[in-house]
């Protein structure tokens, strides 16, 4: 009897949905706005936020290189892409003009196939915070937290929700790191510097002042693990020293956004399978594994593939490195261990 039951349970648990286990929302996008003027159509908004929350979904997810293969499909092919959505509020300003906020959904698996069509990893951040140090030289001196208007604005210069930037507080052991390394700032060892976080992301961003027409821009960052070393020029293009210091902030910051979002790819047409054992009893069981698995969003599909009385083998199709969905089982306190040829999964 309770062999049927548990079969009757994976039936209803696992194929229902027919094995499709992923209810993520990195395809949603929400709080688009869009101004209503005239007598324009609910249609024609509606159209407008479509468009704005494709662009910042495509933003959001790909590399800048990537981004410029997906501007040139057509509007009626970006629709075919929404899965569907909604107006979630209505307002009205002091000079009378409506404001409509609309919550876009795109379907994950229409996406996942124009992505493969077009033979692009996309993006999937789950670590942003990035602590991170600007540090201005000029004159041959160093400047970090007085005198160093990157430093104080840093963080007043394009915002953007993809990463959260954090600055250290004015420290006088990084003050003395930095100036006895200040000839070689890029042979500083990160985690020694940021001593507090050395397992987190980091960054140092050297700006040298040589030339007024342009600066020179060096980039330190260990992103999960890896060190990457970068540098490159901004020109200043007839522009005041408030405004070119606002570029360099920018674009510096764009580049950065980059690199996390490369350490962070998904190829979609390489998925990536394990085989794992779960144990069943009155804290392991189906149901709730099932909820957990749903919330990850690098798991695509699940399998069963034998089970018995006590344990259930699951084929897990998974997107993405197998260290990044340990790291996502694990966030859902999902424990994943290696037990000879074959994985084991519990809940805890």
């Amino acid at each position: 009897m309770k062999f049927y039951k548990i079969l009757l349970i994976i039936l209803v648990v696992f194929l229902k949905t027919g094995n499709v286990l992923s209810n993520s929302n990195i395809f949603d996008v929400n709080n688009i706005e869009i101004e209503k003027k005239g007598k324009t159509t609910n249609q024609a908004l509606a159209n407008l936020a479509i468009k704005k929350a494709f662009k910042k979904l495509v933003s959001k997810i790909l590399l800048e290189e990537d981004i410029k293969q997906i501007e040139t499909i057509k509007f009626s092919d970006i629709k075919e892409l929404v899965n569907y959505y909604q107006v979630s509020d209505k307002k009205n300003d002091n000079i009378n003009l409506e404001k409509i906020n609309f919550n876009i959904s795109f379907d994950k698996d229409k996406i996942h196939n124009l992505f493969h069509a077009k033979g692009i990893s996309y993006s999937k951040i789950t670590n942003k915070e990035l602590f991170i140090l600007p540090i201005l030289k000029k004159n041959d001196q160093v400047y970090i937290y007085n005198k160093n208007i990157y430093y104080e604005n840093w963080n007043n210069v394009y915002e953007t929700e993809l990463i959260e930037f954090i600055l250290p507080l004015e420290n006088i052991e990084i003050i003395q790191k930095i100036n006895s390394n200040k000839d070689n700032l890029l042979k500083l060892d990160l985690s020694n510097v940021f001593k507090e976080y050395s397992k987190k992301n980091l960054a140092i961003v050297l700006i040298e002042e040589k030339d007024i027409s342009e600066e020179k821009i060096y980039l330190k960052t260990k992103i999960l693990g890896k060190s990457i070393v970068k540098n490159f020029t901004i020109k200043r293009e007839n522009l005041t020293d408030k405004d070119f210091s606002k570029k360099i902030i920018s674009k510096t910051k764009l580049e950065i956004i980059n690199l996390i979002k490369s350490r962070n790819l998904i190829d979609i047409r390489v998925p990536s399978f394990l085989n794992v054992q779960f144990k069943i009893d009155e804290k392991n069981n189906l149901v709730e594994i099932n909820s957990r698995l749903k919330k990850i969003d690098a798991v695509e599909n699940i399998f069963v593939k034998e089970f018995n009385s006590e344990i259930v083998v699951l084929k897990i199709k998974y997107l993405g490195k197998l260290d990044k969905i340990i790291k996502q089982f694990a966030n859902q306190n999902i424990i994943l261990e290696s037990i000879g040829d074959l994985w084991s999964i519990k809940i805890i």
